[in-house]
């Protein structure tokens, strides 16, 4: 063998400079020839088996080097471009921009009109839409009043639904304020195949803002396109474990997958759906930990990193001697006992009130406690409702609040909310932004009581208000208007440095199960499951989505 390769380096050396060269480019050409045929079949094998294959996983399998050192392994890092996930665009100045176009003049027809239909280039009068998965395809509306003349203003709330078997996300909309509006689809090329693209006119220009919307409401489907996504050999940037600076995003655009399903599942005796076995674990790169524990019969959440689902033993490890402050609405409360009941083993716990402050216990290790503080800020009056920031203008709630910030210790984590009780008591957007900034102001102050007494101040996290499902999308916490006051609130509170965890987008979360009543009773998705019957005459009911909030808000408070 040795005397072979001598003989080979001897000849190569009496070559000319040219032969040289035409021989390295064959080389190269050959190397990339294999690499690209490597890449094939990877991704054949993935869908021959029917098995979700991590993006990482294909680049794993290449083993191409961080730096290339040859041409053939540069042109081959080359061809491996990964695409970009879709994300949905923040808004500058967000409270700016919505009053003035919200307080936007008439005096035109195109002003005055209202959406009667729409226009989808690209996606009408085809019967079906083919579409290579992976890829971002974006699509513009266009509002049309009467007689079907343009619109010239925005303002219409549009509720959009991918929804396949194995596959559920709202496309994100933008309002470009002149009566065009944009979204995007993209699958990823693990999940090919048939799908529904929903499209709902909710309100229309900005009537969902109102205090009392429900006259106004529209709701009609405007168009429902079939779209065939077809396999391609695309990569999509890999999702990654969700670390501390994810958190960051002010709006997320992730969605819901389904990797395994037992269709003779049905509710048990406790009103649970426990479907899947227990030791069955998330494939990546979509989750990681036991899909079997989020009840949800294969589906999970991810966004623009995955996230881990903790067992018992880990989610102590990570809560143990914290102290978690809760400030929102009643979904926290539901939030609090789904943490307890499903994730700590504390079963013995049936229900949380609106405001308390107590230790936990590890039943498994008594040496192991968290504390928690949920105080409900839907008003003033534990027992009443509908006032949301305004109960901070009672002084004697302010105290209530200020007490738990003014020790020798603070909570290592606050999450709060502006709540579903906001949408009822503020008459206007510019009302409601001058009840965040006072509320912004307030909490401004707390931190600076805690600043001067300790140098542990909490993380704060903001997790944004639920997408009222069924019913109630039409009421006065409706999608519409909570989605703006939830922007509104953030832009205030991150003005004066007070988002210091991030942000939990519960309302993304949410959107893809708030059509109906399945995953919800209208204000609520975490309600404690029961054999009884639910809004929809059916028994049983899925709670599944606060569940996977609940390890959302883990993996947050888990990574400093």
């Amino acid at each position: 063998m040795l005397s072979e390769a001598k003989a080979c380096a001897s000849a190569l050396h009496r070559r000319s400079p040219v032969k040289l060269l035409a021989v390295a480019l064959f080389v190269a050409l050959f190397l990339w020839a294999i690499d690209a045929l490597s890449v094939s079949i990877t991704a054949t094998t993935s869908s021959s088996s029917s098995v979700f294959v991590s993006v990482s996983s294909a680049t794993e399998a290449l083993s191409l080097p961080a730096q290339p050192t040859t041409a053939a392994a540069a042109v081959a890092s080359r061809s491996l471009q990964f695409l970009s996930w879709i994300s949905a665009p923040s808004t500058p100045n967000f409270t700016r921009t919505l009053i003035s176009r919200w307080q936007a003049p008439g005096g035109e027809p195109c002003r005055d009109s209202r959406t009667t239909d729409i226009s989808v280039p690209g996606l009408d009068h085809r019967h079906v839409v083919e579409l290579p998965a992976g890829e971002t395809h974006e699509f513009s509306i266009s509002a049309l009043g009467d007689g079907g003349s343009s619109r010239c203003v925005g303002g219409d709330y549009f509720e959009t639904d991918l929804s396949g078997s194995s596959w559920k996300s709202r496309p994100p909309v933008v309002d470009h304020g002149n009566g065009s509006y944009s979204f995007q689809l993209q699958v990823h090329p693990d999940f090919p195949g048939e799908y529904n693209l929903t499209i709902v006119l909710l309100f229309r220009s900005f009537e969902g803002l109102k205090l009392s919307p429900l006259r106004f409401k529209y709701n009609r489907q405007m168009r429902k396109f079939q779209i065939r996504f077809r396999r391609s050999s695309v990569l999509l940037q890999p999702l990654h474990l969700c670390r501390s600076g994810d958190f960051s995003r002010p709006v997320w655009s992730g969605r819901w997958t389904r990797h395994a399903e037992n269709d003779s599942c049905g509710v048990d005796g406790e009103g649970r759906y426990r479907c899947l076995d227990p030791s069955l674990l998330c494939p990546e790169p979509w989750c990681e930990g036991p899909l079997a524990a989020l009840e949800s019969n294969g589906w999970v959440y991810s966004a623009h990193c995955r996230f881990r689902v903790f067992t018992q033993e880990s989610a102590w490890r990570c809560l143990r001697n914290k102290w978690l402050f809760f400030w929102g609405d009643s979904n926290h409360v539901d939030t609090i006992r789904n943490l307890l009941n499903f994730v700590l083993g504390r079963t013995d716990i049936d229900s949380v009130p609106r405001r308390f402050d107590a230790n936990f216990t590890n039943p498994a290790k008594g040496s192991e406690s968290v504390r928690i503080t949920n105080v409900f800020n839907g008003h003033w009056n534990e027992s009443m409702n509908y006032l949301g920031l305004q109960s901070l203008r009672n002084q004697g709630f302010r105290d209530l609040v200020l007490e738990f910030f003014q020790g020798p210790t603070a909570p290592d984590v606050m999450l709060f909310n502006s709540g579903l009780h906001d949408g009822i008591y503020w008459r206007s957007v510019r009302a409601f932004a001058q009840g965040a900034e006072y509320a912004a102001e307030f909490w401004e102050q707390v931190m600076g009581h805690v600043a001067r007494r300790t140098a542990n101040a909490p993380r704060i996290f903001y997790r944004t208000t639920i997408a009222a499902g069924g019913y109630a999308r039409e009421l006065a916490f409706n999608p519409s208007k909570m989605e703006a006051f939830d922007g509104v609130l953030l832009e205030k509170l991150k003005g004066r440095g007070l988002i210091t965890g991030g942000v939990i987008d519960e309302f993304d979360m949410s959107f893809p199960w708030h059509f109906d009543n399945r995953c919800n009773d209208g204000v609520h998705y975490g309600r404690k499951p029961a054999k009884a019957r639910w809004r929809d005459g059916e028994v049983g009911h899925y709670y599944f989505v606060d569940l996977m909030l609940v390890h959302v808000l883990l993996n947050a408070i888990c990574h400093v």
